[in-house]
């Protein structure tokens, strides 16, 4: 005999699941309680009516029926326990016991969990309704604008968002005082107010393994443009443009593996499906709740979006039963809209029984009843949501279509609903002029008909401004931190001025420097890792560093400017992609932003150019420019360089940003990959230990180029040794480095090692742990280290200037002990 189902709920969700459940092979009998007027129409479905708050008739009801398998559908049975009644009668049950579902019904207990396993979520703190006082306080001098949040479930209206102190306090007044929540608010929960866009992932987990499905994105106003009541959500699509593979990676590894590991640890391991709302802000995604059930009207949409080949029901018994690892969970290509028909006057009072007229929809649209219910041969309206009009197609404009081509053949009084849905994916883009950061765009993603979107508005879409204008405003605040003398690091304009004057230069010389990251873009492109390339720290193999595309940017052309004697200016970035990723851009940007503020240089500008075509996506490319100043008279090198003058080097912080052609190679046969504990370091991956920034060695050693200590530096890039130190060196001379006098860092160990790399090669493409090599005279040796050693990298004594020109590397043997 086949399984047996008892699905618990009446919504729109639940006829999603239905509908999927109900293609399953392995379906017997679905018992729907108490279902709608739409769930009673799939096939081998059952409507029940029982009260689906009676534990112990709804276990009477499945043992008599032989249900194998209980799916609650809304959060409140879970809350209350439903698992343990079943659990008792040997009836498994797609859903967390009452201990994890206290992840939803009570947003305390998951705040102080997520606290707990460093999960990232806003600031908060967390309040008895008798310490009314205590909290008003907090708000008072928090420093940043707050939500408001009751504890206990509250049915998805127990949130508030204050504009003012004012009204934070009025608020806590309603909540604690006047208990306009109910028991729901005897605890609030003060957070942060995060800002950014929202998705919803949704995860199928046997306590053990989790995975998630593609993002989705919900509206849940009322109104179009997002403007009106909160309602339980007027519209869905899904995969959300903004949750990149980057960033379904990073929350796969910051949260959602954190979270089932840590629920399991502490004993109340979570089974079913883990719903978590993420505002993606620009330090990253961030946990806004946890719900521990189906969304609704994420549900519907991903239904569709699943493959015509996943089994829901094989799906859902791996996971009740703890082998989820043996099943596969695979989507299609392509989109799937869900917009939600409600009654008129929703989200507040609204007439029933009203009822619905279906004409025939496209074959690609099902229609999911949420709040209806036969009466006589009529289906009429019975909720303020009746019904949810969910479409699939290989495009997001063609899935909107079908849906809305689906919402005109159905007819009742009072229909309502949106026509924006979908709107954050399909805002048109439009080239911008604003250099510095002018971001220029294709008008229209190239699936899209020309005649389909010309009579789209912004208006019609709910739309403010397009990507490039939010990445703008997510910037502004990093690229103001940069500002200084000369600068006042303010973008908008058609071009970034720099008041040279302003530094106080006596005779100045300009030098300018612009470098790229090379194939250590594409290695943080594979992690996730984006504000590293901007800036690189100066940290010395912390497994804890925030790796930054962005300071390496900065680090490879400041370092640069360096070598010349010159102090870093201002910076320009060119940022080049085939579908801007606001999340992953102002990453980068901010990282820029750190390096910059490391090497004291304004961030006056830059370039932002999406080219769908030019690049996949996902996939983006940088470049940096950057200028310094120096006095004539301490242009570097000097031309008094000497046979027996003195090379110091000063250590790198890593590999920084050359090499990684090489390092991708042995990676690819070394049998790890980029997630592999590092061999070095059992705190961090592997790869998250090769993005260790670049060093910016500005602070370090420019004060003792103006002090005249040096007469020279090599900045160790690509090349290594053999090839960089001869730039700085007059043509006749030449020099010799002497391997035993510093320690070859792991990282270049392990390289050599797993490369088979042979230590000449090593000194020809590697910086070896030392990145800087500059050049001093012997009698002002002991001086220049001491400046130099006031810096981060530690100061050596590695070799000297000789008469034979090229360069001698000594005691190489050592780097293979």
């Amino acid at each position: 005999m086949g399984v047996r189902i008892l699905l618990l709920g009446n919504g729109g969700r639940e006829h999603a699941l239905a509908w999927k459940i109900a293609q399953s092979d392995l379906l017997d009998c679905l018992y729907v309680c108490p279902g709608n007027g739409g769930t009673a129409q799939e096939p081998k479905t059952v409507n029940v009516d029982l009260p689906a708050s009676d534990f112990p008739r709804l276990v009477d009801f499945a043992v008599k029926n032989k249900v194998d398998l209980v799916v609650p559908g809304p959060e409140q049975p879970l809350v209350d326990g439903i698992e343990t009644h079943f659990r008792k009668v040997g009836i498994p049950v797609f859903g967390p016991s009452a201990m994890a579902a206290k992840m939803e019904g009570s947003k305390a207990f998951s705040k102080d969990f997520m606290a707990r396993h460093n999960i990232p979520t806003a600031a908060y703190r967390v309040y008895k309704n008798h310490q009314i006082n205590e909290a008003i306080d907090y708000v008072k001098t928090c420093g940043h604008k707050v939500v408001l949040k009751a504890s206990g479930l509250a049915a998805g209206k127990g949130v508030l968002i204050p504009e003012t102190t004012e009204e934070a306090i009025a608020g806590l007044q309603e909540i604690m005082v006047k208990n306009v929540f109910g028991d729901a608010g005897s605890e609030v929960v003060i957070e942060e107010l995060l800002t950014g866009p929202e998705v919803s992932v949704l995860a199928f987990s046997d306590g053990y393994t989790i995975v998630p499905l593609p993002a989705a994105q919900d509206h849940k106003r009322i109104g179009e443009g997002d403007t009106g009541l909160n309602t339980g959500g007027m519209g869905a699509y899904t995969p959300a443009g903004v949750a990149t593979p980057a960033i379904m990676d990073q929350i796969m590894k910051e949260t959602l593996r954190p979270t089932i590991d840590g629920m399991r640890r502490e004993g109340f391991p979570f089974v079913g499906i883990l719903f978590t709302g993420f505002m993606l802000t620009p330090s990253g995604p961030k946990v806004l709740e946890y719900n521990v059930r189906f969304g609704d009207p994420e549900t519907e949409a991903l239904m569709l979006l699943l493959s015509e080949e996943l089994d829901l029901v094989s799906v859902m018994m791996a996971c009740a039963n703890h082998h989820l690892d043996s099943t596969t969970i695979s989507v299609r290509p392509g989109f799937a809209v869900s917009v939600i028909l409600a009654s008129q006057g929703y989200p507040g009072a609204y007439p029933k029984g009203k009822v619905i007229e279906f004409k025939t929809v496209p074959s690609n649209v099902v229609v999911f009843h949420a709040g209806t219910t036969k009466s006589d041969n009529n289906i009429v309206t019975s909720g303020g949501r009746v019904l949810a009009v969910t479409a699939y197609a290989p495009s997001i404009q063609e899935a909107l279509d079908a849906a809305y081509t689906g919402v005109d053949s159905i007819a009742f009084e009072g229909k309502t609903y949106r026509r924006d849905i979908g709107h954050r994916y399909v805002r048109i883009q439009l080239k911008l002029l604003s250099q510095p950061y002018r971001t220029c765009f294709s008008a229209l993603n190239a699936t899209h008909d020309k005649d389909k979107v010309s009579g789209l508005t912004y208006a019609q879409a709910g739309v403010s401004v397009d990507a490039g204008n939010d990445l703008v405003e997510v910037i502004k605040p990093y690229v103001r931190s940069t500002r200084r003398t000369g600068a006042d690091a303010e973008i908008g304009g058609f071009g970034g001025i720099f008041d040279l004057q302003a530094t106080g230069y006596r005779d100045p010389v300009l030098v300018s420097g612009t470098d790229g990251v090379g194939t250590k873009l594409r290695v943080a492109v594979d992690v996730g890792i984006h504000d590293l390339v901007g800036k690189l720290i100066h940290v010395f193999y912390s497994p804890r560093a925030e790796l930054s595309i962005g300071i390496d940017l900065v680090a490879m052309s400041v370092n640069d400017l360096l070598v010349q004697g010159a102090e870093p200016l201002y910076f320009l970035d060119y940022y080049g992609c085939g579908k801007l990723d606001v999340q992953v851009a102002s990453q980068v940007v901010k990282g820029i932003a750190d390096g910059c503020r490391q090497a004291g240089c304004a961030l006056i500008g830059g370039e932002t150019a999406e080219m769908p075509g030019m690049y996949t996506e996902g996939d983006y490319d940088l470049a940096g420019f950057a200028v310094g100043a120096v006095e004539r008279d301490q242009i570097l090198p000097t031309p008094n360089i000497a046979a027996g003058d003195v090379l110091l080097g000063i250590a790198s912080s890593g590999l920084h940003s050359n090499g990684f052609s090489l390092v991708r190679k042995v990676i690819s046969v070394s049998g790890l990959t980029y997630e592999s504990p590092c061999p070095w370091d059992s705190e961090t991956t592997l790869g998250r230990a090769l993005l260790e920034p670049t060093r910016i060695y500005i602070s370090q050693v420019l004060p003792a180029a103006k002090a005249g200590l040096l007469k020279g530096m090599s900045h160790i890039t690509g090349g290594g040794f053999i090839e960089n130190i001869p730039r700085v060196l007059p043509k006749d001379l030449g020099c010799y480095v002497d391997a035993s006098t510093w320690t070859l860092p792991p990282v270049f160990k392990f390289l050599a090692q797993h490369g088979g790399i042979a230590p000449l090669e090593m000194a020809r493409t590697f910086n070896n742990g030392l990145g800087m090599i500059v050049i001093v005279s012997p009698d002002k040796v002991d001086a220049a280290v001491a400046a130099l050693s006031k810096g981060e990298g530690s100061v050596y004594r590695v070799g000297e200037v000789t008469g034979r020109p090229g360069v001698e590397m000594r005691n190489l043997q050592t780097w293979s002990l």
